[in-house]
């Protein structure tokens, strides 16, 4: 069973049709403990990165994501769903994380067209872990303004708009995307689908 985290994020429904598509049992949530028992946890996100936080600390569902990643259990976070993961943003004059990796999400450079929104290239680092390794040199769709350095550790995909950022993380049994798989057509379901066969850690 997937816990598909409900604090408000536009694109739920999208991800969980996306989830149930590739054969995941799914249950929409925004109680903590369904998060703390769950096999799996998705955290969806589009929006505002500080409204994102502020509703799952309300929720208590902030405390019960740590915990679950502490305890092993495989976390994934879509778009805004990695920027939470970090300890600080920079969006309306800074924004406190989760705290589960370090380092701050930073606004894109002005130099290009913002919103980042439509289709780039991904390319895999050195360190790729395995659920990353297939969508190196593939297109996958993006939708946001803010975004993780290129060089924090654990970074599997990086991409460049204006310059180069983190577009896919893994350490241990949590991951996070910049992307929107739920968007990107059959790589983002493939994505979803090894996911879902992640083992706990």
């Amino acid at each position: 069973m997937i816990a598909l985290l409900d604090y408000g994020a536009g694109n739920l429904r999208s991800v969980e049709n996306a989830l149930r598509a590739v054969g995941a049992a799914v249950e929409v949530t925004r109680d903590p403990e369904a998060v703390r028992r769950a096999e799996r946890v998705v955290v969806p996100g589009q929006g505002s990165m500080r409204a994102c936080a502020d509703a799952m600390r309300a929720s208590g569902c902030a405390e019960a994501l740590v915990e679950a990643v502490r305890r092993g259990t495989p976390v994934l976070g879509i778009c805004v769903g990695l920027q939470l993961l970090f300890e600080e943003g920079e969006e309306h004059g800074g924004v406190r994380g989760l705290g589960l990796v370090p380092g701050k999400i930073a606004r894109l450079p002005d130099t290009v067209k913002l919103p980042h929104i439509g289709w780039s290239p991904v390319r895999a680092t050195a360190a790729c872990h395995p659920l990353f390794r297939p969508l190196d040199g593939k297109y996958v769709y993006f939708a946001h303004s803010f975004a993780a350095p290129a060089d924090v550790p654990g970074v599997s995909l990086v991409a460049v708009h204006g310059a180069p950022y983190c577009a896919a993380y893994a350490r241990d049994n949590l991951f996070a995307v910049q992307f929107h798989p739920e968007k990107s057509q059959q790589v983002g379901l493939s994505l979803l689908e090894r996911f879902v066969k992640v083992q706990p850690a």
